[in-house]
């Protein structure tokens, strides 16, 4: 069973993309075979930076690296590296009916929040197929705003199989619901578009500041919340306090005296510890970059090894070669 994941370099990590990708799959490495990428082809179609794209892909490295991935374990890589994606990427395209990129709920999105559209960000899905597809994957961890590209995929690889012969692999989505939308500081799904994150990484300082500053409702605390499941904070702490202190706190705030100050102050304590450890190994990687980037490099191998196996079947079937 081969695991696919990728994370685009798109800016600092938060603790939605820890919760929602990133710990999902340092456990899937324990259980098969993992390929996890840093998505730097994609974050092409809205970062335009090039030395913050080198930046943000080795910060997403050193993240994941800190966090728990072991590369004894895990193939993990840089999109760029293994061109071949590319490559395939064009042959899928061929086959790809127009309404079904214009449907796609991320494409139109991004144009409802005002972002230019471009060839890169319409063709996105594609793309993503190759990915998938390229390392004939079986299981695909995403979110709930992804599952729609997985669909996509199969679809694609559905019409290559009845077109040209048995190709592909068909992959299956994987969703964790439980943590299908993590809270941002406004209480949306915490994503870098809504400038709402809460960062995996930095400064204690700026990161308390911003904890304290999650907006509450105007009750005093001497007031009972009994929709105290509701509020962000509480939210939150059930992701990084074990489960009978996010309990008792929340059994606290609804039955009233315990004030949303002290709420914020238990969070950020607990947010600040569940990273600690976390933390250290990244100053330790900070300091070891050429450790960093031949992981990246090892990987790349063994996954273009696999990549040129797949394309250059593909291209057999479809008489390219």
């Amino acid at each position: 069973m081969r695991i696919l994941s990728g994370i685009q370099p798109s800016g600092a990590l938060h603790v939605g993309n820890y919760f929602g990708m990133m710990q999902p799959a340092i456990e899937l490495q324990n259980e098969d075979e993992a390929f996890y990428f840093i998505a730097d082809y994609h974050s092409m179609t809205s970062l335009f930076d090039a030395e913050q794209r080198r930046q943000n892909t080795q910060d997403v490295a050193l993240d994941f690296l800190a966090c728990g991935l072991d590369p004894a374990k895990a193939i993990f890589f840089r999109q760029s590296d293994v061109p071949e994606v590319t490559e395939l990427t064009w042959l899928l395209t061929t086959l790809t009916p127009m309404p079904m990129l214009e449907n796609c709920h991320s494409y139109k999105d991004k144009l409802a929040k005002g972002l230019k559209p471009n060839h890169g960000l319409f063709a996105y899905p594609v793309l993503m197929a190759a990915d998938i597809l390229i390392y004939d994957s079986n299981v695909v961890p995403v979110g709930r705003d992804q599952k729609q590209h997985v669909e996509v995929t199969r679809d694609i690889a559905v019409k290559f199989n009845l077109t040209y012969g048995e190709t592909f692999v068909m992959p299956e989505p994987r969703i964790r619901a439980e943590v299908a939308a993590v809270p941002g500081t406004d209480g949306q799904k915490m994503s870098k578009s809504y400038d709402n994150t809460i960062e995996i990484f930095g400064d204690e300082k700026p990161l308390r500041k911003k904890i304290m500053r999650l907006v509450m409702d105007s009750r005093t605390p001497e007031e009972p919340k009994p929709d105290a499941d509701q509020n962000i904070a509480i939210q939150l702490l059930k992701l990084f306090a074990p489960a009978d202190i996010a309990q008792s706190t929340e059994d606290q705030l609804r039955a009233g005296g315990y004030g949303y100050g002290d709420l914020k102050k238990t969070l950020f304590e607990h947010y600040w510890e569940h990273f600690a450890e976390a933390r250290a190994k990244r100053a330790e990687l900070e300091n070891n970059l050429d450790y960093v980037n031949q992981v990246l490099n090892d990987s790349a191998q063994k996954a273009r090894a696999l990549a040129t196996t797949v394309l250059d079947r593909a291209k057999k079937n479809c008489g390219l070669c």
